[in-house]
């Protein structure tokens, strides 16, 4: 009877209206910026869930996971090891950096089903890594389904820098189109003082481009979401695609 009631709780809870269950993609590295100085291997954590909140949810092992360097796009889907938190997957990997130029690291992972949205999500996740001083195609568009394109350099960023991007659903870019952001939050030692803090919401202009200014250092992600023009099947029935293109980029502390 309990357990009954326990779950019957928690279900409510899911579905009550103005709680927010943003879900982003995660790339996270162990840096941003490999200088002649580091150390040349970067660990790389990729995840699907609520970053600001730190409630990670289950993901299987991706369609695609790759870096494009200097034009050349490498394959990197076997490098992945999985890992286990709480019983939920969640993936990683050693790259070594071999050469001098940006490492735009990209995901593609499998559709979640969202039971409390009745929808699938699909994020396609980027992040880019300065390598060796060689600055130049930070902005290389790579060609994902949905993509943020950086127009603000993506790293050597101080906290309270603002940040330009622009949002591309099918090669096109999403005019006044939702950017939802938030803050990579681990163990959630940042309190909100209420939910709208949660998730920073902005949207683009009539270009598809969007401004933000990052109050905090850390890693900020920025997530657009478009509805894809197919459907997927659950249980026999056709559902909605929740595409996302997510970006996420490091500010540090001018001290």
């Amino acid at each position: 009877m309990k357990r009954t009631i326990i779950i019957s709780i928690l279900v409510a809870i899911i579905f009550i209206p103005g709680i927010n269950w943003s879900h982003f993609g995660v790339i996270i590295p162990s840096d941003d910026i490999i200088s002649h100085k580091d150390n040349k291997r970067v660990k790389l954590e990729i995840k699907f869930m609520h970053p600001f909140e730190w409630q990670l949810m289950n993901m299987e092992k991706p369609k695609r996971f790759g870096v494009v360097v200097n034009d050349k796009n490498y394959d990197l889907l076997s490098e992945l090891k999985e890992k286990k938190i709480k019983n939920l997957s969640v993936w990683e990997t050693l790259y070594s950096i071999k050469e001098p130029g940006n490492h735009i690291f990209y995901v593609e992972p499998m559709p979640y089903w969202e039971p409390a949205e009745e929808k699938f999500i699909i994020h396609y996740t980027k992040v880019i890594i300065n390598a060796l001083g060689k600055e130049e195609g930070w902005d290389k568009e790579i060609g994902l389904k949905a993509e943020i394109i950086p127009l603000t350099r993506p790293y050597g960023l101080w906290a309270g820098n603002v940040f330009q991007g622009i949002v591309k659903f099918n090669g096109k870019p999403v005019p006044y189109g939702e950017v939802e952001v938030e803050f990579y939050n681990p163990q959630a030692k940042i309190k909100a003082p209420d939910d709208p803090f949660i998730t920073q919401v902005i949207k683009t202009d009539s270009n598809g481009i969007f401004t933000y200014a990052m109050p905090k250092a850390g890693w900020w992600g920025f997530s657009a979401i478009n509805t894809a023009d197919y459907t997927l099947k659950h249980q026999g029935k056709d559902y909605p695609v929740e595409i996302g293109a997510v970006l996420w980029v490091r500010t540090k502390e001018m001290r």
